[in-house]
């Protein structure tokens, strides 16, 4: 039970913590509004059930494995990040949750988790640290997996709803501005950190 409870901690430690899925999360729910948030939330969740899967699996072992793999994969992640950030950025203010432009898709949120850093080294450290279930690999495994959806579907709800808390002061366009442009710059601050640690 100590070691769940220290999986737990450390889990919400990992996926909590400042990074370009929580950042984008609450960027897009101060932009676009809980409501419209929601798909993007679904998407970046079923990403990490991808990520979560390549990592527990050893797929991401043999992929970065690969000569130059690391090189064209960190060069997408950029690409895309750099797409989302000024997406952010260049947000129009609120005037209501329907015209507020258009919210970025679930598919959007899928390959943010799929191309996020953090994402990787957080579940592979997850995954080497700790063990939950003795002497069965694949029950290990598959709990790890379940309790980390489970902290990962909390916490992005808490970001949506921390970054939807800022709508109202969204719907003024300096204060709009100034917001957007200071949730592109941490994503992008994020990123380079989880690519430097």
């Amino acid at each position: 039970m100590s070691e769940l409870s220290s999986f737990v901690l450390a889990a919400l430690a990992l996926a909590g913590s400042p990074g370009p899925n929580t950042l984008s999360l609450a960027a897009v729910g101060a932009a676009f509004g809980r409501l419209r948030g929601m798909r993007y939330m679904a998407g970046l969740t079923l990403g990490m059930v991808f990520v979560i899967a390549i990592v527990g699996s050893g797929v991401s072992g043999v992929l970065l494995a690969l000569p130059g793999a690391a090189s064209v994969i960190t060069l997408i992640a950029a690409a895309y990040f750099a797409y989302l950030a000024y997406r952010i950025a260049t947000a129009p203010p609120l005037r209501s949750e329907v015209d507020a432009g258009a919210a970025p898709h679930w598919f959007e949120g899928t390959f943010l988790s799929l191309v996020n850093p953090k994402a990787y080294a957080a579940m592979a450290a997850m995954f080497s640290s700790f063990v939950l279930v003795s002497g069965d690999r694949i029950s290990d495994s598959v709990t790890k997996a379940g309790v980390l959806m489970a902290v990962i579907l909390g916490v992005n709800v808490g970001w949506l709803f921390v970054g939807a808390a800022l709508t109202r002061v969204m719907r003024d366009a300096r204060w709009s501005r100034l917001i957007n442009i200071a949730f592109a710059v941490a994503l992008v601050v994020s990123v380079v950190a989880a690519v430097l640690v």
